[in-house]
């Protein structure tokens, strides 16, 4: 670990003053390899979010959440109340996922994969830097006075993101209520589509204060990740860190001066210019050390190489690398806790995909009506259900009808015989089942029924059957 005689910036964070005030952070514009990486992730990843919603596999929306009417799709696979137990599972397996992530690679998802990050970083600032410039330029804006030129930076800017923030909330509706029923609200408009336009708005403004004003404040206070990773991150992580014993060495940091050789004076390499502070989007100095604000998006490591280079040292000052790498020169190693976590995600894997197998597209229940006994009709006992049948499928069914599948006997219908089911709909009724006395072995048999879409077995399900107590 990094020995600091000094650690107040412990006891507080990049974006408060001493004052316990906001400080806005101005960071420089990053270059680079990494950022060049970066910004294919994010447009590739941007690319997919937006898209998600508007894909259909099978009649299916490739994304969706829909809370209020409990019906998710993922992947195109479409989880509903009945399928809790599947979303619960697949949920674990994500959290387990990202949990390994992050004790192998650290917080690297919150710097390349995260939506607050992209959206901020590549999209929201980099608008920020073509219509009010860099660093130094920002910070004049920020202290200038209310002029001409700032009104108009400023409503220019605001109004692009408003902009912005209405289409991500626009794409956000459609994960939670569906892509039909936004392009139904644009066709039908705000009046007919009141609540939706609502919640539109509502998203709008959220996103607005998001990238406009709270900006790296989600990351420090509102995300649990955050928060996670100090439980999760130990010296064998991978990190964006800062290779001390080479930056320090025996003098500590010094400026640069090109008559001298630092191998002989015994500085580091490091010179102390604070380019790695300038650029870093949360206002963190990433020499102090791994720090809660920090979420790896390696732009100290593109600003720390293009100065090594400018002064002839080696790159790599700031890198990927362990704190047992860095301070006992250890090779990376997948540990036990690692193996563990593995473990554990292959399990939940291997139960979520068997549970997948055994799912049914048409699923039926059906339960003898409460408080209700059998019934003679001559030589046959009769007994009244209740039955609910989901289709889970964008596919309808118009010729549904029941059939005693291990018993002689015949099921009536309330009403029609044959019924139909249309796609991702769910059919209730009653239904009578007739079995003669004769068949029956004690007071409550257990049938089992299938469902037919004509001729077609869609699903079994098993009842049970009461008759008159046997005395033989």
């Amino acid at each position: 670990m990094l020995n600091l005689t000094d650690e107040a910036f412990r006891d507080t964070i990049g974006t408060i003053d001493e004052r316990g005030k906001r400080k806005f952070i101005f960071p420089k514009k990053p270059s680079g390899k990494f950022y060049e990486y970066r910004k294919w992730v994010s447009y590739f990843l941007l690319a997919i979010l937006i898209a998600n919603p508007f894909i259909k596999v099978n009649g299916n929306q490739f994304m969706m959440f829909n809370i209020l009417e409990r019906r998710f799709n993922i992947f195109g696979f479409p989880f509903w109340p009945q399928d809790l137990y599947l979303f619960v599972i697949s949920m674990l397996v994500g959290v387990v996922f990202i949990i390994l992530f992050t004790v192998i690679f650290g917080r690297i998802f919150c710097g390349w994969i995260c939506p607050q990050t992209i959206f901020l970083e590549m999209v929201f600032r980099r608008i920020e830097y073509w219509i009010d410039g860099d660093r130094g330029a920002q910070t004049r804006l920020a202290k200038q006075e209310w002029n001409a030129e700032k009104i108009r930076k400023r409503v220019t800017k605001w109004f692009v993101f408003f902009l912005i923030s209405f289409g991500i909330a626009n794409v956000f509706l459609a994960y939670l209520v569906g892509s039909d029923t936004l392009i139904l609200m644009m066709e039908q408009g705000p009046i007919l589509q009141a609540s939706n336009f609502i919640a539109l708005l509502i998203f709008t403004a959220v996103f607005y204060f998001v990238f406009v004003s709270f900006r790296e404040q989600v990351c420090i206070i509102a995300c649990p990740y955050g928060r996670l990773q100090g439980v999760l991150l130990d010296n064998k992580s991978i990190n964006v860190a800062y290779d001390f014993v080479r930056g320090e060495k025996e003098m500590g940091r010094a400026k640069f001066n090109k008559k001298e050789d630092r191998t002989i004076t015994g500085k580091g390499d490091c010179i102390d210019c604070h380019q790695c502070v300038h650029v870093c989007p949360m206002g963190i100095d990433i020499r102090n050390g791994t720090q809660l604000e920090c979420t790896n998006c390696t732009a100290c490591i593109d600003e720390c190489d293009t100065i090594m280079e400018s002064v002839g040292l080696p790159k790599g000052l700031i890198r990927y690398a362990t704190e047992d790498e860095i301070e006992k020169k250890a090779p990376f190693k997948f540990t036990a806790r690692m193996k563990g976590y593995t473990t554990v995600l292959l399990i939940l894997m291997s139960v979520f995909i068997g549970m997948l197998f055994l799912r049914t597209d048409v699923e039926a229940t059906i339960l003898r009506l409460p408080g209700q006994l059998f019934q003679h009709k001559g030589d046959k006992i009769s007994n009244v259900y209740t039955y609910k049948i989901v289709n889970k499928t964008m596919k309808e069914y118009s010729n549904i009808h029941f059939e005693l599948m291990d018993q002689k006997g015949k099921i009536s219908n309330v009403g029609n015989r044959h019924f139909k089911i249309i796609k991702e709909g769910i059919s209730q009724g009653t239904l009578f089942i007739e079995i003669d006395e004769v068949l029956l072995e004690s007071d409550k048999t257990k049938v089992k029924i299938g469902v037919y879409n004509g001729k077609e077995l869609l699903e079994t399900t098993t009842t049970n059957f009461l008759g008159p107590r046997s005395f033989n």
